[in-house]
């Protein structure tokens, strides 16, 4: 008898996105970014196109941000804001190259009718570093954000949080290294993690996928999940066969231009969770 694993179903999400007009890789924040090593815009554009187009195809509504000239990185949306429940906190950048992207996040947010805008007084990274799962957040830190922006996101969304320190460079942002799948299913990439960390996501998670190195290495774990289909690199191919195999249904797009300044699927989509009926 084969088994089928655990049902799977997808639910029709809200994603804000920024078009890559202004992509380029000027300047080094992370260990993927090469100055020397430029990016083709019109590629980036084109994958980013190609991104959206499978969300579309997939049910979810898109909705697009006007990218700011001068902001070569405001293309990598989930790091403008965290939304729960129609609230909205702003993000903070650490780096002073990404910091006007906050403002303009907000300015959309507060121009588009969300009622309630939070501006954040630790760093935080958006959904760079904050993730969903389930009634939890996931809270990131170390190398961008602020520990002590956990107990801020507890207070705007009133939702324990669980913080994760984030220990290889290479992997600077929570949504690098972990993909929230459903409520109890996430994928990961243990040794971004320290001990404590990795015994978290365990408490958290009743089904935790592992990452390869060689997947974790294109930037497999920076995907999108609806509870169903997961859009993650298609580079990512053995990432790809673990969850087929676990219900899930892969749904690959090439982001390689995007990953010069080291973002990929997730970091080019922001969830836009409204208040429940």
């Amino acid at each position: 008898m084969t088994n089928l694993g655990p049902r799977r179903a997808a639910t029709g999400r809200s994603y804000l996105m920024c078009p890559p007009a202004h992509f380029a890789v000027t300047y080094a924040i992370n260990p993927w970014m090469r100055p020397d090593q430029p990016a083709d815009a019109g590629l980036a554009m084109l994958q980013w196109e190609r991104l959206r187009t499978a969300y579309l195809g997939l049910g979810h509504e898109v909705r697009v941000i006007d990218p700011v000239p001068g902001l070569p990185d405001m293309v990598f949306a989930a790091n403008g804001a965290t939304v729960v429940g129609g609230t909205v906190l702003g993000a903070r950048f650490r780096h002073p190259q990404r910091s006007a992207e906050a403002w303009a996040y907000l300015d959309w947010f507060r121009t588009n009718g969300w009622p309630e805008v939070r501006v954040p007084g630790y760093y935080n990274e958006g959904e760079g570093d904050i993730l969903v799962a389930g009634q939890t957040l996931l809270a990131g830190y170390g190398f961008r954000s602020d520990q002590r922006a956990a107990s801020e996101l507890a207070a705007v969304f009133g939702m324990p949080v669980v913080s994760l320190r984030l220990v290889d460079p290479r992997f600077y942002h929570l949504d690098t290294a972990l993909c929230v799948l459903d409520s109890a299913t996430a994928m990961y990439y243990p040794a971004a993690f320290d001990d404590a960390g990795r015994a978290a996501l365990g408490s958290v998670f009743p089904e935790l996928i592992e990452a390869k190195d060689e997947d974790a290495e294109v930037l497999g774990l920076n995907a999108v999940s609806d509870g169903y289909h997961v859009v993650l690199a298609a580079q990512a191919a053995g990432l790809a066969r673990q969850l087929c195999a676990r219900g899930f249904a892969p749904v690959p797009v090439d982001m390689s231009e995007l990953l010069k300044a080291g973002g990929g699927a997730k970091c080019c989509t922001l969830e836009l969770r409204p208040a429940r009926p």
